[in-house]
């Protein structure tokens, strides 16, 4: 324990832990500051891992259970990892936009973990918000008024089905071309936290339960650019061998597409999670 640090890099969101080795077996005192870490900042990183696909999802069960990711299929050996990877030749990158991940599930993930294999000699870094914060900073006014309603989310909004193209052209699932629908209530409450968050992204809500879009689009507009205040957010630079752990439930992200020509590859585990409520 005396080895491990834990250092904030950002005022919203976000700590490096450094210490770990997941080569090694870990403690159960170590296994407890991960996850404590993981609920105070919502988003933790671990650089220097250097471990192989069986390692990384040894991690990820000490975290939770992982799940499959409904359109991409998973590594031959361990289908719970999908490969999330830009090629030299493509121009768009896989979830090029801000959002919490697969929330047309009716039980969206947990969490979400990223280990770094390939990356560009520059650009690629991964933004995070804080979605406490964002609802938080609201104004008791509108909170009242969120209170209560349900977002409608949607596996086929235009701008992130665009982000799968080429994932899916080389490597979708059975179910890649399924359209996915999941109601879920605007502001969720953290099942570990207690806290309050918005749980709706620009990337799948297209719609709140009961209102005409007419009605609907100009708060979830405002809400949208509420949510990435650049005082709400953080920015991970990628180093190879690095992983990223990230609370889906209160955390929105989007990796930023700044390196033509370049590969960049990650492996990721998608963890289950519970109904929002």
């Amino acid at each position: 324990m005396a080895n491990i640090t834990i250092k904030k890099i950002s005022g919203a969101l976000g700590a490096e832990i450094s210490g770990i080795d997941l080569n090694q077996k870990l403690s159960l005192e170590e296994i407890h500051s991960i996850k404590q870490a993981f609920l105070d900042h919502q988003v933790i990183f671990l650089r220097n891992q250097d471990i192989d696909a069986k390692h990384f999802l040894n991690f990820a069960r000490l975290i939770g259970k992982p799940i499959k990711y409904p359109f991409v299929k998973g590594l031959n050996e361990f289908p719970m990892i999908i490969e999330v990877k830009k090629l030299k030749h493509e121009k768009v990158n896989f979830g090029g936009i801000w959002h919490s991940d697969t929330t047309y599930l009716k039980v969206p993930p947990k969490a979400s973990m990223l280990l770094s294999q390939k990356i560009p000699p520059y650009g690629g870094d991964t933004m995070f918000a804080n979605q406490y914060l964002a609802y938080e900073s609201l104004s008791s006014t509108m909170k009242q008024l969120l209170d209560g309603l349900i977002g409608i989310s949607s596996s086929a909004k235009a701008d992130v089905s665009k982000t799968r193209e080429d994932r899916i052209k080389n490597d979708g699932s059975a179910k890649a071309n399924e359209v996915l629908l999941a109601e879920h209530p605007i502001v969720r409450t953290h099942p570990e936290t207690g806290r309050k968050s918005l749980f709706i992204n620009i990337a799948h809500t297209i719609g709140i339960k009961g209102m005409s879009p007419e009605e609907s689009q100009p708060l979830l507009s405002f809400l949208f650019e509420r949510q990435i205040k650049p005082e709400f957010t953080c920015r991970f630079s990628w180093t190879k061998n690095a992983i990223a752990l990230w609370d889906n439930r209160c955390v929105l992200h989007n990796p930023i597409n700044d390196y033509h020509g370049f590969e960049r590859l990650m492996l990721r585990i998608t963890l289950q999670g519970d109904k929002p409520a």
